[in-house]
């Protein structure tokens, strides 16, 4: 990020806080509105392709002692990330929370890290200003990305050139916490493989399947970061690759694939910047168990329970997902990635992905 983002950021940040002391000055008691972050409160965007929040929002008040600490927490930050920028350093989330326990006020301490994350994310909502543009930082993803890519990136040392297959190991390039710093210099990748679990990840690379074929394997690493899902999109929307999404069949890997494609629901705010909508789900689908015959696991409650609420999710509400839902219930069963080495270590890259791919129109 350059200087110039930096001092915008910066007082983009101070705007915010300006406010606080401008409702003061009109006799008005200080208050911060946001959208209220809940899969009731999000829509379809048709022009951008993408969803986002509705209409409804939550009022952070001063008016209560509970509201008034929310604002006060709120201001403490707002100076915290202002005089990180200007001192051009950043930190992580986990340390924000730790670093509050120094603040001079108690009250503007955070009592967990859920709190202190929310309020991050209220911020980059108002502010209109991204965590990644706050140098705020999550824990190490560890994500990383495999295939015939050749990218620069900017560090603190200056720039480096990489190429995704020649420059690095079997563990594939890592992918930094804020993917725009990435130029993308040359691509042979035809597709991206977006891959949830790390077994899977390891037994493609093994298997040379982004030689084979042209894939760039991105590992998601369960629920993906945001800075995996920015490079996908980026990935996808400059370079035109195609995107699938390779997840075990279960509630919750649905999940996974639809924070890639649709957004998710506390981060409705970034779904631009973030989700694929073109995104194409893989599986393990539900049909897949039945078509390939694989070992399930019964179905807890838990997972009734999710993948009846995926039914009344907006982002779920689809033809595709309607059947296969139904079917997964019907079945009672779910079955991981891993399950389909039951026909061998090599059926799902001789096999399974090459006969996906082919239906979904990939190749």
């Amino acid at each position: 990020m350059s200087a110039d983002n930096d001092q915008q950021a910066r007082e983009q940040l101070i705007d915010l806080a300006a406010q606080f002391y401008d409702q003061f000055e009109l006799g008005e008691i200080p208050h911060m509105s946001v959208p209220t972050r809940t899969k009731n409160n999000i829509e379809y965007d048709e022009d951008k392709a993408v969803w986002v929040y509705g209409d409804r929002e939550s009022t952070r008040s001063a008016n209560s002692v509970r509201g008034a600490r929310k604002l006060l927490k709120a201001v403490y930050t707002i100076e915290f990330l202002a005089d990180q920028l200007e001192e051009d350093r950043s930190s992580t989330l986990r340390e924000l929370y730790y670093l509050s326990e120094s603040w001079d006020n108690e009250e503007a301490q955070f009592s967990d890290q859920d709190e202190s994350n929310g309020l991050i994310e209220d911020l980059e909502i108002v502010s209109g200003v991204t965590r990644e543009d706050f140098h705020m930082r999550p824990e190490e993803s560890g994500a990383t990305l495999m295939g015939p890519l050749h990218l620069r990136e900017q560090t603190r040392r200056g720039e480096r050139e990489i190429h995704c297959q020649k420059d690095v190991g079997e563990g594939g390039y890592q992918i930094p916490n804020n993917p725009d710093t990435i130029d993308f210099l040359d691509c042979d990748a035809d597709f991206i493989l977006a891959v949830e679990t790390g077994g899977m990840r390891d037994r493609l690379v093994e298997n040379g399947f982004d030689d084979e074929y042209n894939a760039l394997i991105v590992h998601l690493k369960g629920q993906p970061a945001r800075a995996t899902r920015r490079i996908t999109k980026r990935l996808h929307d400059e370079l035109d690759l195609p995107v699938t999404v390779f997840t075990d069949g279960d509630p919750w890997s649905y999940r996974i694939y639809g924070s890639v494609a649709y957004g998710s629901i506390k981060s409705a705010h970034l779904s631009e910047y973030l989700a694929t909508p073109a995104a194409q789900f893989i599986g393990i689908q539900p049909a897949d168990i039945v078509e390939y015959d694989l070992p399930t696991d019964p179905l807890s409650d838990s997972d009734i329970n999710a993948l009846e609420s995926e039914l009344e999710d907006p982002r779920f509400q689809t033809d595709y997902w309607e059947e296969q839902i139904e079917l997964q219930l019907d079945l009672g069963k779910k079955s991981e990635q891993q399950a389909l080495a039951s026909h061998g270590l090599d059926f799902v890259t001789e096999t399974y992905l090459p006969e996906r791919l082919t239906e979904m129109g990939v190749f």
